[in-house]
């Protein structure tokens, strides 16, 4: 009977563990990073008796995850490249939307040179010039505005990769605490299968936010490292990464590891790899491109500003204002040296940053990505280094080792600003004027009349070119000249031309232009500005580069998307699979809790008869 009893109560007991792993898993079937946990059972060791053995019953020997490592460590891989998509994709749809928002640079560029027109249809019209300024305020306010929005998307990056170092760190204590409360558990003899799950989940969040790559150890304890292999958790010691600003620039932030080095460019993919690389792919290319359709803007409007007369008679001067680049020295520099630099050539000035060496004698140049920059001159204020478009002089003063970075067109369209108040002084007249004889009797038709060169000190000395011939001219009777159809007669810092067949003592003159009268042709070719190759030596102009940008940051968000697309895909697969073996299934779950109820039944029932044999026999004893 003792031999019975102890029979169903084994059962019992093993049927009660069933129970209770069953329903732990049903509790926990919406608990993010659970296992399903299954029980193990073992026959007892059966008692010889009279030539045979009789068993003994059963027991629960273990209570295991349904858990692979390899299919977990497919989901971490997975979250992580999912997770960078995702930010990425987001980082860049944020620029997609201040390009193509309300602020809309090209909208501001056709309504500016569209008042520029008007100036040049009614060149002393104060109204005309009045709405130019205004326009001109307006274009100016979008590329602020738009500069601004690009800030305000670098500042978030900040926030976003302070934020992201702080749960990193968290993350990271957390794993080394989960580590030594599962080696005590496996120290007591035992699985901790709910610890080794929130280990697992703690290691799932990190790999959303940075790429990781874990071993298990003899100890069954982690160790952790984040990118390209920095070491953040060794069993129980958690590694504090910080931030830091960035060696040139204050603003930005980088991550430091515990030694001070940084380690932002090593942290591959999750959320945080996908910031730095917004931010150097996308952000920075943006925000340069902007700066440098600015800085286009300024200098063409103004040199040919410069080309004309105001209504006061005075020579045009800036229209429009900017600032120069922006020099950075490194933090780690010990020399005193220093280094300026202005645009020396739009038409070369590309949307890169440079970063300029010092090893003790020479001087060199690189992108900040490392590709070397060609330089020439010396350096001085009388023969500048030529580098990219750019003039630059570097002080005495510079020790070995010393760097600086330059930013040439980084934040120039936060600084532009209207240089003109006064409707007087907008150069709309051109500085010379040409004029047909009233008495001329040939076919000559005057054409452009165009500045080469306000400097030269004869340029405003009033020229008569008389035509002795259909074919031959003079200037203020000098020596003559020959003509044909469509030649361009060059004077002192002025072109002109003309068309047709004059006739013997036709007559034209160029003379400089009275300041109110009326003329418009510099204001014609202020108008002109819209259509003239600026940068990419002569190519491309200020609207076009708009255009570039608006494709360069439209092309980033394209391929951000079908990445994205294609990690998700990629991070169902790899769940799917891991939950095909590792997630509860209630309709199994439910099967599994009925047998084990039917179980538990059966070895109380098994316990009754026990019971009821040993009442029977007792009573048959006494009576």
């Amino acid at each position: 009977m003792a031999d019975l009893l102890s029979t169903g109560v084994s059962g019992l007991l093993a049927s009660q563990v069933g129970l209770a792993t069953v329903g732990h898993n049903i509790s926990n079937v919406n608990t993010a990073g659970y296992t399903r946990q299954t029980t193990t059972f073992n026959a007892r060791a059966p008692q010889f008796s009279g030539g045979y053995y009789v068993g003994q019953g059963a027991d629960a020997i273990s209570v295991q995850r349904a858990y692979s490592q390899f299919l977990t460590q497919s989901v971490w891989s997975a979250n992580s490249g999912q997770s960078r998509a995702l930010q990425y994709a987001n980082l860049t749809a944020s620029v997609n939307n201040a390009v193509s928002g309300s602020a809309n640079l090209q909208t501001a560029l056709d309504g500016f040179f569209g008042s520029v027109s008007d100036v040049a249809n009614a060149p002393i019209d104060t109204a005309s010039r009045q709405a130019m300024i205004g326009k001109a305020n307006t274009l100016v306010a979008t590329f602020k505005s738009l500069s601004s929005q690009f800030q305000q998307l670098d500042q978030q990056t900040n926030q976003q990769i302070s934020a992201a170092v702080d749960s990193i760190n968290s993350l990271a204590k957390s794993i080394a605490d989960l580590n030594s409360q599962i080696g005590k558990g496996y120290a007591g003899g035992a699985v901790p299968n709910d610890l080794l799950d929130a280990r697992d989940q703690a290691v799932a969040q990190l790999s959303q936010i940075v790429g990781v790559n874990v071993t298990q150890n003899t100890d069954h304890m982690y160790t952790v490292s984040v990118g390209n292999g920095q070491p953040l958790v060794s069993g129980t010691n958690a590694t504090t990464l910080s931030t830091a600003n960035n060696q040139y620039d204050a603003s930005r932030l980088e991550v430091v590891g515990p030694g001070g080095s940084v380690i932002s460019n090593q942290l591959g993919s999750g959320s945080l790899g996908a910031t730095f690389d917004f931010r150097t792919n996308v952000l920075d290319p943006a925000r340069n491109q902007l700066g440098r359709a600015a800085i286009a803007m300024t200098d063409a409007f103004n040199k040919q500003s410069a080309q004309g007369i105001d209504l006061n008679g005075d020579a045009g001067g800036d229209f429009f204002s900017i600032s120069d680049p922006a020099v950075f020295n490194s933090t780690t520099n010990t020399g005193t040296g220093s280094v300026t630099a202005t645009v020396a050539d739009v038409s070369k000035l590309d949307a890169s940053d440079y970063i300029m060496r010092f090893d003790g004698t020479n001087w060199s140049a690189t992108t900040t990505a490392g590709v070397s920059v060609p330089m020439t001159g010396a350096g001085t204020a009388a023969s500048p280094f030529v580098i990219g478009g750019l003039s630059v002089v570097v002080g005495a003063g510079a020790a070995a080792g010393d760097s600086f970075q330059i930013q040439p067109t980084r934040n120039a369209a936060s600084t532009m600003s209207v240089a003109v108040s006064d409707t007087n002084k907008i150069a709309a007249s051109g500085p010379l004027a040409a004029t047909r004889g009233a008495s001329n009797t040939g076919k000559g038709v005057l054409g452009n009349l165009t500045v080469t060169d306000v400097t030269n000190p004869a340029f405003n000395t009033p020229a008569n070119i008389v035509f002795t011939s259909p074919t031959s001219y003079s200037i203020n009777g000098g020596a003559p000249q020959t003509y044909a159809d469509g030649d361009t007669i060059t004077g002192p810092g002025w072109t002109l031309k003309l068309t047709g067949s004059p006739a013997a003592n036709d007559t034209f003159s160029v003379k400089p232009a009275g300041s109110a009268s009326g003329d418009n042709g510099n204001a014609l070719a202020m108008a002109n500005v819209a259509t003239k190759g600026v940068l990419d030596n002569g190519v491309t102009t200020v609207g076009k580069a708009y255009s570039q940008l608006i494709a360069q940051v439209g092309t980033a968000g394209a391929q951000a998307n079908t990445a994205l697309t294609a990690q998700q895909s990629i991070l169902d697969q790899a769940t799917a699979s891991q939950q095909s073996l590792s997630g509860v299934n209630m309709d199994e779950e439910a099967a599994n809790l009925l047998r084990f109820q039917q179980s538990y039944a059966a070895a109380a029932q098994v316990i009754n008869t026990a019971n009821t044999i040993f009442n029977s026999l007792l009573t048959a004893v006494q009576g």
